[in-house]
């Protein structure tokens, strides 16, 4: 087997066996990009798209439901505290106490404000399970919704790039999205290692 096609088939066995983990990975935050490549590979065959689109629902509904007990019952952790000094905390506080339902509705697709919006949203105590079912549907029209735009990406790439190209940029993606896990692993440990300075 020749060099191309072999590193081809690696590539494509890591996404088959990993690409569904890092989509639910990467959804846990900000996870637009996630749930954007997942629906790409999806429309590469490389998992079924709904496969996508749960992984990036599960992923969602964890990481939002975690942001919210966070605040909920650690508004006095260090952590939290940094969080409500944050830029756009404050207005996120006031919007939650005023249209608690339309917030946790609408707050994953404001960029950068998800993670502090569940925080907000469990220091308002809105009670717990009008928040899940709530944020259950969020999170399903979100997922739905990425990894649509990423089925949809794939196919006009395919119409204008064609297949061969298509094969480059599988490649591309496959690499970004072990940089994106690089990065974030790198990330977590310089937190570790400046809270254990502190």
């Amino acid at each position: 087997m020749q060099q191309g096609p072999l590193v081809e088939h690696l590539i494509d066995q890591l996404i088959a066996h990993y690409g569904l983990l890092a989509v639910f990975v990467g959804s846990l935050a900000e996870g637009e990009t996630a749930a954007i490549l997942g629906g790409f590979f999806a429309h590469q065959q490389a998992f079924a798209w709904w496969q996508t689109a749960l992984a990036a629902f599960c992923g969602a509904t964890l990481g939002d439901t975690g942001f919210f007990l966070i605040g909920r019952h650690f508004a006095d952790h260090p952590w939290v505290r940094r969080l409500r000094t944050r830029p756009g905390f404050d207005r996120a506080d006031r919007f939650v106490r005023h249209h608690p339902n339309l917030f946790v509705l609408t707050n994953r697709y404001i960029y950068g404000m998800r993670l502090v919006g569940g925080v907000a949203a469990g220091l308002a105590q809105i009670d717990l399970r009008r928040f899940l079912v709530l944020n259950l549907l969020s999170a399903l029209v979100w997922a739905v919704l990425f990894s649509s735009l990423g089925s949809l990406f794939g196919l006009g790439a395919q119409q204008f790039l064609g297949r061969a190209l298509l094969a480059h940029q599988r490649l591309g993606l496959a690499a970004l999205m072990l940089l994106a896990a690089a990065g974030l692993a790198l990330v977590g440990h310089l937190y570790r290692k400046r809270s254990r300075n502190r």
